[in-house]
């Protein structure tokens, strides 16, 4: 049996943080694929609408994987589990692959400008923290 630490203060602060950002992340993948009305797709410019219209099946199992997966994650570390680094892993290899296909495959960038790398870049980097955050907590004695 492998002896645990106490976790700091704001190992429990990272760790809400990233429940809550990833709970936001599961509202916006419910709210696109179950919840968007016509009245709300109206409200977005066309060539947003386009992309959100011509993005493959695969891609809302890939997102939903990435969103899901980064909750799971994220209650595995507030409830102090070895397993979170390995779903942030599996987050973070999503996230890369539906992000890599929203800018190269689908061309968001040629499409809607450079404004579209924003959020990706973003969530990419929030994902990279989440992960070696769990990682380094894992190194630190925090998760069992």
């Amino acid at each position: 049996m492998t002896a645990t630490t106490k976790p700091n203060t704001g190992f429990w602060i990272i760790a809400v943080l990233a429940l809550f950002w990833n709970l936001i992340g599961v509202f916006f993948w419910i709210m696109e694929h179950f919840l968007m009305t016509e009245e709300m797709k109206a409200a977005y410019p066309p060539e947003e609408l386009e992309l959100m219209n011509s993005t493959p099946s695969w891609g809302i199992y890939v997102y939903g994987i990435a969103v899901f997966g980064g909750l799971l994650a994220s209650v595995l570390l507030v409830m102090r589990k070895k397993m979170a680094i390995a779903i942030f892993g599996i987050s973070l290899l999503a996230i890369l692959i539906q992000m890599g296909y929203w800018v190269f495959g689908m061309d968001a960038v040629g499409i809607m400008g450079p404004k579209s790398l924003i959020m990706p870049l973003i969530v990419i980097a929030i994902a990279i923290f989440e992960y070696f955050y769990s990682k380094g907590a894992a190194r630190n004695g925090w998760l069992a």
